[in-house]
């Protein structure tokens, strides 16, 4: 059997020849010079799967054969056997048209990851997608599409349910909650000097009748039932596990980082729309302080600016003094609120329905070595009297029988820049240390841009015996993903979990095979990778 997937027109595998046979990759001669293996596992026996890249066109060809190479296992260290690896879909695998991009790649994709032995894939799907057009009249077809293709191919499915809208790929809210939108501004996140978050809606109106006479968790709770009813077939199944959007990006924090800057700053509060200017001018009536409640801090710094170029984040600045302690407190409220109506929407529409369910907490990493951890501070991430600021998170998650996905487990703090004053080490270690205090389980995933020595670094995260993290994703699916580069990497990564070695073998003899072409030329699209 040959099939197709989409990979880098330019991919370079004679450089790299060398290296890859060393590691368990053979190269052809020939008309086969163009053709890299890699092992991979199935049932009691192990196959051989080769991508062959044409330096001619926009494709890539994954070729499985019976006549597979000889492995053992090895017993060097503890087994990573019990880790359940899955792998997200490109974002775009569903477009705005609801129409499948790509099905013919991602199905040989699919077909690929399970010869390798990846338990399953992450579908995102989209709220801008499924109840585009009207309040209530839902769309599934295009991501049924794949569920059906993932249960034929074997696989299992996690679906993160995506209340928010990407840049890249361009997938926006309903258009119907964007004509909302534009009549009533106040229900989309705006910074101190008036500029809007559109991608997903302020936690100012959760509970606020905003969506044609209906508040978002109602709309939320709605498109939830109408997803059980839909994919009734596939829950418990095909579908084990259920990941609910909770703000920008999918993730538990305000949108402190717009999209549009990467700057070195710390990020800025989100408090001005006027349904948030409104619980805060509550709030500070409630405790004797109406003046606090007139807007957020005055001397915090811009986007662009570091931390202690002005004097909220300074030590003995502003944030450690009670107006401080005020703010934060409940801006940090408003977000822990958030997370805890959000997760109890989703445990009572997917109660009973055998899959588990899931919130993304970021890893605010950037400047977390000064003591205000600014960045944390910005997105929402507070605690009194210097209390861990992940503890009430943990509670909340734990409260609704949830698990909480950390990204950025292939970081490390060797190869962040000093300037940043970043440890995304010592932070992971102290969000899992409060999952563990409360009874959460967690599931990884890592950053989605390529970082050195990322497989090394998660493979040591899943080891640590004091969490037990049994469920792992990576991200993305795409062009990239099945380089011969990456995914040679990728492949020993995952022959590194399931603790395995080569052992010497003869030349595989080549099956006859059908071939699946997809894509050619400089025209041919892409997967979406972000």
């Amino acid at each position: 059997m040959e099939v197709s997937v989409i990979g880098n027109p330019q991919a370079k595998i004679c450089r790299a020849e060398l290296s890859f046979r060393e590691l368990g990759f053979r190269f052809g001669s020939g008309e086969s010079r163009n053709k890299v293996s890699f092992l991979a596992h199935q049932s009691s026996k192990w196959k051989e799967i080769r991508i062959r890249c044409s330096p001619r066109s926009v494709k890539c060809e994954a070729v499985v054969s019976d006549q597979a190479p000889f492995l053992k296992p090895t017993s060097n260290s503890r087994s990573l056997e019990s880790v359940k690896l899955f792998v997200g879909l490109p974002l775009d695998t569903v477009s705005d048209c609801n129409n499948v991009n790509h099905m013919k790649a991602i199905t040989a994709g699919l077909k690929a990851l399970k010869l390798l032995g990846v338990e399953g894939v992450e579908l995102p799907v989209f709220w801008g997608v499924v109840e585009r057009e009207a309040a209530g009249k839902y769309d599934w077809s295009g991501y049924l599409a794949v569920a059906e293709v993932v249960k034929k191919v074997g696989l299992k499915l996690q679906v993160s349910l995506s209340f928010h809208g990407s840049k890249d790929p361009e997938i926006g809210l309903p258009d119907w909650v964007t004509k909302i939108g534009e009549a009533e501004p106040g229900m989309y996140f705006t910074d101190r000097y008036g500029k809007q978050y559109k991608d997903c809606l302020s936690f100012g109106v959760d509970d606020v009748p905003v969506l044609d006479g209906k508040t978002p968790l109602e709309v939320y709770g709605g498109f939830c039932e109408s997803f059980k009813s839909a994919f009734s077939d596939y829950m418990g199944n095909t579908i084990t596990g259920i990941t609910l959007g909770m703000g920008p990006d999918g993730e538990l924090r305000y949108p402190s980082h717009q999209h549009e800057t990467h700057l070195s700053g710390a990020g800025e509060f989100q408090c001005y729309d006027k349904h948030m200017l409104s619980a805060l001018k509550h709030y500070a009536e409630s405790t004797g302080n109406p003046l606090w409640g007139l807007g957020g801090p005055h001397d915090a710094p811009a986007y662009d600016q570091q931390p202690h170029s002005t004097p909220f984040f300074s030590d003995g600045g502003s944030w450690e003094s009670q107006y401080g302690d005020f703010f934060l407190t409940w801006y940090s409220s408003l977000l822990t609120s958030h997370a805890d109506r959000v997760l109890s929407v989703a445990s009572s529409a997917f109660s009973g329905s055998g899959v588990s369910i899931s919130g993304k907490l970021p890893l605010l990493h950037q400047w977390n070595k000064l003591r205000s951890q600014p960045s944390e501070l910005t997105a929402g991430f507070y605690s009194s009297n210097g209390h861990d600021r992940y503890e009430a998170i943990a509670e909340i998650f734990a409260k609704n029988s949830c698990r909480m996905i950390i990204p950025g487990m292939d970081l490390s703090d060797e190869h962040q820049s000093p300037a940043s004053l970043s440890s995304p080490e010592f932070l992971l270690g102290s969000i899992k240390a409060s999952c563990k205090r409360q009874g959460v389980v967690v599931s990884g995933q890592n950053s989605s841009a390529s970082v050195p020595g990322g497989f090394e670094r998660i493979v040591e995260n899943l080891k640590d015996e004091s969490v037990g993290i049994d469920l792992f994703t990576y991200q993305r699916m795409g062009a990239l993903f099945f380089s011969p580069e990456h995914f040679h990497a990728f492949t020993v990564f995952v022959r590194n979990m399931n603790q395995v070695e080569l052992s010497s073998y003869d030349q595989a003899v080549e099956d006859e095979a059908q071939t699946v072409s997809i894509g050619s030329g400089a025209g041919a699209h892409s997967l979406q990778t972000a």
